[in-house]
């Protein structure tokens, strides 16, 4: 299942993710996803496993140019002329050269005309035909509307924490309005993703409406939601390092939820972050240089 970006490229909806995958697990996890039939892998500068998804891919024998590579820019490569630099150490990592998506990490809301220019730097590479498509992640309907004020080409993507708990339906409507298709990470819940933030929370897939649903197809609570995410229309990167759980996830093309599952899974959201928010600065970040190799 493919969907077509602003720009005309397509992209395969459902994509592995690759955060928090140890370096040493990623290569294998990516070559079990391709065999299992994915073609979209999502890494990012900051995750330090670009390296090991290239050489998963090689390792595959599926053809680069049938593989949709999405990677991020860190924060501290923010800027035009870093941005350029960002790519060329993504690309190098990864072994490629070009990008399908190069989108940038998140806003820095206190230093946000660093932002604007390393979309700039986005807007060049786009412009030389280093990359196929451009995005940004964790961008607020607000951080969107300032981006878009200073800069000429509409992101392709914007990558957000959604899951049936945290819809995100103000972020999701400013995202159609500008022809930006949403994708999902964090699309099952993300329970262990961030420790720190919300140590309270509900586990998603404990969650019993969407238990009932997924007994109901013979199916598991993470494929319901994923097929949530897919009806909806929005790309999805679940993430795993285990051979069953990323065929699980992907086996999820053989059923159809109806209105009114779709509709109990909307109820779900409780407006409660799993992650960080995203208009909160946070210097630290600023502090970690990226690799050159």
């Amino acid at each position: 299942m493919d969907l077509t970006l602003n720009n005309g490229v397509t992209m395969p909806a459902l994509g592995l993710g690759v955060f928090q995958s140890p370096p040493e697990e990623t290569t294998a996890a990516v070559e079990a996803a391709l065999a299992t039939g994915y073609r979209h892998i999502d890494t990012a500068a900051i995750y330090g496993n670009e390296r090991e998804v290239g050489e998963g891919i090689r390792r595959s024998g599926v053809d680069r140019d049938d593989v949709f590579i999405e990677t991020k820019v860190w924060v501290s490569d923010f800027g035009h002329d870093e941005t350029l630099h960002a790519w060329e150490k993504a690309v190098a990592k990864l072994g490629v050269d070009h990008l399908d998506l190069l989108i940038l990490h998140q806003p820095a809301p206190d230093r946000f005309e660093k932002t604007i220019a390393a979309y700039r730097g986005l807007e060049t590479l786009l412009a030389e035909g280093k990359v196929r498509a451009i995005g940004v992640s964790n961008f607020t309907p607000r951080h969107l509307d300032r981006l878009l004020a200073e800069t000429d080409v509409v992101p392709a993507v914007n990558q957000i924490e959604l899951h049936p708990y945290f819809a995100q339906h103000d972020a999701q409507a400013a995202d159609a309005e500008h022809g930006i298709l949403t994708q999902a990470w964090s699309p099952i819940g993300g329970i262990t993703f961030y420790p720190g933030w919300g140590e309270d929370r509900k586990n998603v897939m404990e969650d019993a409406t969407i238990g009932e649903i997924a007994r109901a197809h013979e199916k598991s609570p993470a494929q319901v939601m994923l097929r949530w995410h897919l009806q909806e229309g929005r790309s999805a990167i679940p993430k795993s390092v285990d051979p069953g759980r990323i065929a699980e996830n992907f086996a999820v093309f053989d059923f159809e939820l109806s209105d009114d599952e779709i509709a109990a899974v909307d109820a779900l959201d409780t407006g409660v972050r799993s992650g960080p928010d995203p208009d909160v600065a946070r210097e630290e970040r600023f502090a970690v240089a990226i690799p050159e190799a």
